[in-house]
């Protein structure tokens, strides 16, 4: 218990006998005071008083899938901060490989009396993944929103890039560009942002009167090693452009085609998406589909901050558009008579 004592008062900058009033619920302290004890007790992984349990801490929740992506730490520093102005403090939670999954981040966060949780790239998104801790947090009523995508059956609000508007972007800028055989580097298969924008493909080409040859859509993992090893597949199929899933998987496919002893964007135009830091310092600077996250993560920090504080709020999806952002690796189509020689 002296250590407990200690602990959390070294955290605020108060008095041990400060946070003992706290603790045994006695009058004398301010309210903001209060709720810094508490939160420091929830950040420090001790119990509450049985008499406090109830009584959730300011702090949210972000379950985020990696840091590699820089896509996502820009994501967590917007969302961040939005909580912070709205006085609450986020609990981060990164999945890595044969580590926390999760499940068991949710199981974490709810013993730690969270107030709220917002998801982005979880697995909400794999029609083929456990979806069980969602229930757990229906179950206990918990205010939950998620980014980009999700399966039908989650009835929480739902924050995403329009995918319809994200594709129409990427391949009316190649078609324009004169490409017909354009490659589609997409997520897994029972990934939803990715069955969108396939979906959203087949539609824009159909307008082009252009049908898309199944050999020229590859699924892949997430990762620039994966984007690369698939794009070859792209290239040895005659692609002349290659549109990605992000932006990742286009730096993958950007190696690969030089890997092929060919240039971006004489030989071959790559398209990303997500304008994560530094694609425009990249070798060609990176032609993407710019995520607005700004927006994005303050709006998913007003959806649940208003769930938190008893608002009614539907279980909808808002959608924020893309913005095509133009750079060094698009160019005129160069007719290529044959794939690439392996």
């Amino acid at each position: 218990m002296a250590k407990r004592l200690s602990d959390v008062a070294k955290k605020v900058g108060v008095s041990e006998a400060t946070v003992s009033r706290v603790l045994n619920d006695k009058p004398g302290v301010s309210q903001a005071t209060r709720d810094a004890v508490l939160t420091a007790l929830d950040v420090l992984g001790y119990e509450r008083p049985t008499k406090l349990r109830g009584e959730r801490g300011r702090l949210v929740g972000l379950v985020l899938p990696e840091l590699v992506n820089p896509i996502f730490p820009a994501l967590a520093e917007v969302i961040g901060g939005a909580l912070a102005q709205q006085g609450f403090t986020p609990i981060l939670c990164t999945r890595t490989a044969g580590g926390v999954t999760e499940g068991e981040y949710v199981d974490l966060l709810l013993g730690q009396h969270v107030s709220g949780v917002i998801f982005a790239g979880g697995l909400y998104a794999e029609r083929d993944a456990d979806h069980s801790h969602y229930e757990r947090l229906e179950a206990v009523n918990l205010p939950v929103v998620v980014l980009n995508g999700a399966i039908e059956a989650l009835a929480v609000p739902k924050v995403s890039c329009d995918e319809l508007v994200a594709m129409q972007q990427a391949l009316s800028h190649v078609f324009s560009l004169g490409h017909r055989r354009i490659g589609l580097l997409l997520g897994p298969w029972d990934h939803i942002p990715s069955e969108r924008k396939l979906a959203a493909a087949q539609q824009i080409a159909a307008r082009h009167g252009v049908t898309l040859d199944p050999d020229l859509v590859v699924h892949s993992q997430y990762s620039l090693e994966a984007g690369q090893a698939s794009a070859n597949r792209l290239l040895d199929a005659g692609a002349t452009a290659i549109v990605c899933a992000s932006d990742p998987l286009a730096l993958g496919a950007v190696r690969a085609v030089r890997r092929a002893g060919l240039d971006v964007p004489g030989d071959v135009s790559v398209v990303g998406y997500d304008d994560s830091a530094l694609m425009n310092s990249t070798d060609p600077a990176l032609t993407t589909v710019r995520q607005p996250i700004e927006p994005m993560g303050r709006a998913a920090v007003d959806l649940l901050t208003r769930m938190i504080a008893g608002q009614d709020v539907p279980p909808d999806e808002l959608l924020f558009e893309p913005e095509l952002v133009v750079r060094r690796s698009t160019a005129s189509a160069h007719d290529r008579v044959a794939p690439v020689a392996r």
